[in-house]
This record gives C-alpha cells, sequence and structure tokens, in this order.
C-alpha cells in the first residue's frame, strides 16, 4: 500500500509550508463537515494531508471540533499514517516550554464528544492498549533528532474537557497519576483513528506549565501565544524532514493499528443496521465490503 501522511495540526499550526502541487480540498462525510479543507500536496513524490484541527484562524474549540468528520475526511483522503500535532501544558518539571513528547499513552477525561464510529446496529470494540504506532513514533522521532528539536520520547497525555483550563487540585491530581503533559483535544481523535484503521501518533508541543507550578505564572492564552511561535517552527522543519524520509510504501503496523477492525466487530452480518454499514464506507469498508 502506498504510504499517504496525514498531519492534524493544533493551536498555532495552520499551515504547512514548502510543500509542492497545494491545493485545498473540502470533503463532506456522513458525519457532517470535518474543521476545515484538507490540503492536497507532496513532498518528493510523497502524498501530504494535512488538516488544521480547530480551522484555520481557530473559529472551532476543543468540545466542538468534529473529530468524527476529520477522521473520516482523512481516511478518504487517504491517509495511511497520521501525526497529530498538539498544544499541550507539562505536568513535569523536565518539561519545559519549547520541549516536545512523543507520547505513547494517554488518560481520556472527556464527556462531551462522539467516540465512536460504531454504535448501536453494528457493535466494535478495538484495543487502545497500546494508542500509538511505534513505526511512525521511530520515524517522528528520528525526524525531531536530526532537527535539532528537544524532545522525549514516552509520556502520557491527560486530555481534558476545556475550554476552560485546569483548577490547580486539578493540575495536582494529574500530576500525581503520574501524566507528564494535558490538553484538550487527542481524545476521541486517536480512539477514531483506531477504528479507522489509521496509525496515529501524537507530538505534544509544550507551552506551559499548567497551573501547579509554584514559580510561573498560571497558564493563560498570551503565554501560549508567546511560546506558540516557535514551537511553530520547530514542528513544521520536523514535519517536513520527516516527511521527506517517511517509507513511500507504507509498512505493517506491528501492534496491528492498520488492522484494528480484524478482531473487533462483534455483531453478525444479519443484525447489523444497514444506514450504519453506509456512512462506515470510508471507516471499514475493507470489512463491510458490500455491507454484509
Amino acid at each position: 500500500m502506498r504510504s499517504v501522511l496525514g498531519i492534524v495540526g493544533g493551536s498555532g499550526f495552520y499551515n504547512l509550508p514548502e510543500l509542492e502541487n497545494q491545493h485545498w480540498q473540502r470533503i463532506m462525510t456522513p458525519w457532517g463537515a470535518p474543521s476545515d479543507d484538507i490540503l492536497f500536496a507532496e513532498i518528493d513524490g510523497l502524498p501530504i494531508r494535512f488538516l488544521p484541527r480547530h480551522g484555520r484562524g481557530h473559529p472551532v474549540p476543543p468540545s466542538s471540533i468534529n473529530y468524527r468528520a476529520n477522521i473520516d475526511a482523512l481516511k478518504r483522503a487517504g491517509v495511511t499514517d497520521l501525526v497529530s500535532i498538539s498544544a499541550c501544558g507539562s505536568l513535569k518539571e523536565e518539561f519545559a516550554p519549547g520541549h516536545f513528547v512523543l507520547v505513547d499513552q494517554f488518560i481520556d477525561r472527556t464527556f462531551a464528544r462522539d467516540k465512536s464510529f460504531f454504535g448501536p446496529g453494528l457493535v466494535a470494540h478495538v484495543s487502545m492498549a497500546d494508542p500509538v504506532s511505534p513505526l511512525l513514533v521511530d520515524a517522528i522521532e528520528a525526524a525531531a533528532a536530526f532537527e535539532s528539536v528537544p524532545y522525549t520520547r514516552g509520556g502520557t497525555y491527560l486530555v481534558m474537557e476545556g475550554p476552560q483550563f485546569s483548577t490547580r487540585a486539578e493540575s495536582h491530581l494529574y500530576r500525581s497519576w503520574g501524566c507528564d503533559v494535558i490538553g484538550m483535544t487527542n481524545m476521541p481523535e486517536a480512539k477514531l483513528a483506531r477504528e479507522a484503521e489509521i496509525c496515529y501518533a501524537t507530538v505534544a508541543m509544550v507551552t506551559d506549565y499548567d497551573c501547579w507550578h509554584e514559580e510561573h505564572a498560571a497558564v493563560d492564552v498570551a503565554s501560549i501565544i508567546a511560546v506558540m511561535k516557535g514551537n511553530t517552527e520547530k514542528a513544521q522543519r520536523m514535519v517536513l524532514r520527516l516527511a521527506k524520509e517517511f517509507p513511500r510504501e507504507h509498512p505493517a503496523c506491528p501492534i496491528g493499528s492498520d488492522r484494528a477492525l480484524d478482531v473487533a466487530i462483534i455483531t453478525s452480518p444479519e443484525a447489523r443496521d444497514a444506514s450504519l454499514v453506509k456512512k462506515l464506507d470510508a471507516v471499514a469498508g475493507r470489512l463491510l465490503g458490500d455491507g454484509v
């Protein structure tokens, strides 16, 4: 299978410069409209698909993002591997603003979002034990190292609902759980990418110390924006390097991210809701085929 590299850009990451053959294209989905058009482009022959998670200009808040539409649209655009670029707060002293964390685990504390493509009439349970795809993280790590981006491989991302930032008590609670960074967007995005059989990885760009750190002011938008410019420049360099070195043929995922539905769908064919099957033509068409 030919590799198609998808990039979801978070706060401050609204475009990718230096790409070739660029054009923006609207992709409609059975789940509604995605956050924005998708940028179709390439670099050295590798197809790139870029979606600004909050829309260009940031009009869409975290809880209003249509995560199902975003992932479905990227799947329809052919994406095999998806890199999430996300601004996050740090819950660890050593992860200072400007540091990148290549996340390998999540704790989902969101509650106001649609979290699955499946449901009544077609039930599926994908594994989320290992939520990121290791070969994709390998490639991101190599790109970060090449571009001298300060990073740590491995970390737990606490996903909160937002849009408000944490209380100090919440921030200390999440630190006591061993979490490393905190943000508002990577769930249910990671879960939906797994259901869509897209290999997924997160780059958490630290912008602040949340509100737990006694020697730093509580997080606010102005302080985040001040750090964001430098983070975005580093992330753009890292993504361009990733694209240049990325395998042109999609390798099989060692944890089965690209075949997650093989052992996930439990509803027998005769009991499946035909209307839901139709909506899953992109996400699960490999298995559902003609709807049986």
